[in-house]
């Protein structure tokens, strides 16, 4: 069995998405109380969450 192929680096694009994180927090942290707030709210508009939480039942 051959391995496929990798078009991209996990690791490198968890950093980026690290770094556009931070940037756009730094960015507006005056209206967060903290990080966690700040990636709370984030959550809060995503579909993927939403549905997650809806799927087990959690509110938001």
């Amino acid at each position: 069995m051959t391995a496929k192929t990798k078009n991209f680096d996990c690791v490198q694009m968890k950093r980026q998405i690290q770094e556009r994180l931070m940037k756009d927090y730094e960015a507006n942290k005056e209206s967060f109380g903290s990080f966690t707030a700040f990636i709370a709210a984030r959550a809060g508009k995503s579909e993927a969450v939403q549905s997650i939480r809806k799927k087990l039942g959690l509110s938001n």
